[in-house]
């Protein structure tokens, strides 16, 4: 679940640096959407500058969009959006990158405004496309410090109680009614995927460039999607990984279970877990604790550091469906964990969830994933999916229980549906995707006859930096993609090494499958 219901511990890992450092920052204070009145299209823009470990200085320009809350509303008010934007290195004649961030929810501009590692781990995976061209960083609507953040608090859940699909619509159905009482002086209805990718070419057309060159990872390549689809003849060609297609902003969970259990081949083969493993191995031990939770929730009981006293966390079916996307390296050991009725950590990360410790909830996500939608016969594929025996339903039903709530208009089947395109697309995707499963990409190809796709064994969601910080040649490659649109001579597979499996944090059985009474 991705809206700070009783959601899941999914751990989809963090950007390494790729090729260069950052030493220092230096950023003017940003501008603000509101102040003198402004016209659609015009762009406000400062300077900064930043020193690379080499004392080598790049220039950046920091700047608002301001473009209509909604385009199909006349005398619509003006928003801001911001973006950031770096020249080449050198002059290349190609098209520049335009960087559209995942989520929804997601901004990279604290690579220009933030001091902090995370800022400095982001820039550093933006630095290597100025080989390419001009670099092009673009905010959400709804989503930009330089405009509107669009957000709700988020609301603490009972512990006393499992989750529960119901509880998680009621839920959600809650916060759609919040979210429009909340903006009464805002058009909520614009905040959807056609008015995002509206958005990236007006920035276009306001920087002066013909043509661009698309770059989304997860939502940011669902988001080039519709980018491609709308304004088909700006797009010289896209480099896409996590890959969301239109139709898919729900994953089959029957794939998205696959790709765990090619992350179990190679855990059942770590010396450090075999110890652990059960009868059945990983699988197997998945398949004990769902059918025992299947027959009624667990209570565990943890101490309260505040009162002393013990607290209560009721943990069910649904909880557990919930909690099994999580990073390559931690879930066998959560599973196994489980299986010997170890549940104190499980515990304590669900009483983080229920208490929402993560923040508030950005609207910006439920109202483009409620218009995306999904059509009634993928719907009926998602709900009688096999996979939903093991992930359950968590991922859609509360999105698709609300959509009517939602202000934001459905976008239609037209635009949901894949349609040929010559456009060049680099897709990149690893098989160990627990977010947007390979057979995303798989499934797309045959409609870009002139695409390509390299799958990464054991990459994960983000998949981009480890590749191109482990294997520099495979970067070399993508950058001479972005440069020409060149296919020939890309790599088709390439493999990461055996990641370092977390062990339970408790002594291996004597005897293997025992569990504990």
């Amino acid at each position: 679940m991705k809206y700070a219901f009783q959601g899941c511990g999914a751990g989809t890992g963090s950007r390494t640096a790729l090729v260069l450092g950052l030493a220092l920052v230096l950023f003017t204070p940003p501008a603000r959407a509101e102040g003198p009145a402004h016209r659609a299209g015009e762009v406000v823009i400062e300077t900064g500058t930043v020193m690379t470990p080499e004392g080598a200085p790049v220039a950046y320009e920091l700047g608002t969009l301001f473009v209509p809350e909604n385009r199909t509303s006349p005398g619509s008010r003006l928003i801001g959006v911001g973006f950031a934007r770096m020249k080449a290195a050198r002059p290349t004649g190609a098209p520049p990158v335009f960087v559209l961030p995942g989520g929804p929810g997601r901004s990279y501009l604290n690579a220009f405004t933030d001091r902090d590692a995370a800022g400095q781990r982001q820039l550093a995976g933006l630095l290597p496309y100025r080989a390419a061209g001009d670099v092009v960083v673009i905010d959400q609507r709804g989503y930009s410090k330089r405009g509107d953040v669009l957000e709700l608090a988020s609301e603490v859940q009972p512990l006393d109680k499992p989750r529960s699909r119901e509880a998680d619509a009621a839920a959600m159905i809650q916060l759609a009614r919040q979210a429009i009482a909340a903006h009464p002086d805002k058009d909520l209805s614009g905040y959807t995927i056609v008015q995002c990718a509206g958005d990236v070419d007006d920035l276009r057309r306001a920087l002066g460039y013909r043509q661009i060159v698309l770059s989304g990872q997860s939502f940011g390549s669902q988001w080039s999607f519709a980018v491609m689809r709308l304004y088909p003849k700006t797009v010289a060609r896209a480099l896409l990984s996590g890959v969301e297609p239109l139709a898919n902003s729900f994953d089959m969970p029957s794939q998205t279970f696959a790709a765990l259990q090619r992350i179990a081949w190679d855990a059942e083969h770590d010396a450090g877990l075999a110890p652990y493993l059960p009868p059945g191995g990983l699988m197997g031990a998945v398949r004990a604790v769902r059918e025992r939770l299947a027959s009624g929730p667990i209570t565990v009981e943890l101490p309260d550091g505040t009162t002393g006293k013990a607290r209560k966390v009721v943990l069910g079916l649904e909880d557990f469906q919930g909690a099994l996307r999580r990073s390559a390296s931690d879930w066998p050991s959560f599973v196994l964990s489980l299986y010997y009725r170890h549940y104190e950590d499980w515990a304590r990360e669900t009483v983080e969830q229920r208490h929402n410790i993560e923040g508030p909830v950005r609207l910006i996500e439920p109202l483009i994933d409620s218009s995306l939608g999904v059509s009634a016969d993928r719907e009926h594929l998602l709900r009688t999916d096999p996979g939903t025996e093991f992930l359950g339903v968590g991922d859609f039903d509360a999105v698709i229980a609300s959509a009517a709530v939602w202000p934001t208009p459905d976008v239609g089947e037209a635009l949901r549906l894949a349609e040929p395109s010559p456009i060049p697309v680099l897709f990149m995707h690893g098989d160990w995707d627990t977010s947007t499963p390979i057979e995303n990409t798989l499934g797309m190809l045959p409609y870009f006859p002139n695409g390509r796709a390299l799958l990464v064994h054991r990459g994960a969601h983000h998949t981009r930096a480890p590749v191109f910080e482990q294997q520099p040649e495979v970067l070399k490659q993508v950058l001479a993609f972005l440069k020409t649109g060149d296919t020939r001579g890309l790599a088709l597979h390439v493999s990461l090494p055996v990641p370092t499996f977390r062990r339970p944090s408790f002594a291996a059985p004597a005897r293997p499958g025992a569990t504990r009474e």
